[in-house]
């Protein structure tokens, strides 16, 4: 399980650290997402700081829930890009096509940090649902 629990881990910061060269180089297609959405350069640098913090802090033991939880937030966020605005689930700039790959990348994202939430951090989950189930103090 352990092993599994690392692979998984892995797999999503290699995903999101492989983006990073382009966001952070304004390769084309990056600089056309983001001018898409209205966010270039600084929801570009922005995201690509995030993602970078983010697989850093799911490889530290007491960061991991703050970096998984960065990683489901942040692949919403993508895959609400693409499916809610004008940038598609198929990404086409200067006369080239990403295929889907961007979309699928962030969907497989999205899912295995899910699961890796599910699976190996469920006491946590309960812990959250509490945080956030939990009424305000009426105290001032």
């Amino acid at each position: 399980m352990k092993i599994l629990d690392l692979l998984l881990r892995i797999a999503i910061a290699i995903i999101l650290l492989q983006t990073l060269f382009f966001k952070f180089t304004g390769h084309a297609e990056s600089v056309y997402i983001f001018s898409t959405l209205g966010a270039e350069p600084f929801g570009r640098i922005m995201v690509g700081t995030l993602e970078l913090v983010a697989s850093v802090l799911i490889f530290i033991p007491k960061t991991k829930l703050h970096g998984i939880i960065m990683v489901i937030g942040l692949m919403f966020g993508a895959l609400a890009s693409h499916l809610f605005t004008p940038l598609g689930i198929v990404v086409e700039w200067d006369g080239q096509s990403d295929g889907g790959t961007l979309f699928s990348l962030a969907l497989s994202t999205f899912i295995m940090a899910i699961c890796y939430l599910v699976f190996f951090m469920p006491r946590k989950i309960n812990e959250l649902w509490r945080l956030f189930l939990m009424k305000p103090s009426s105290s001032i």
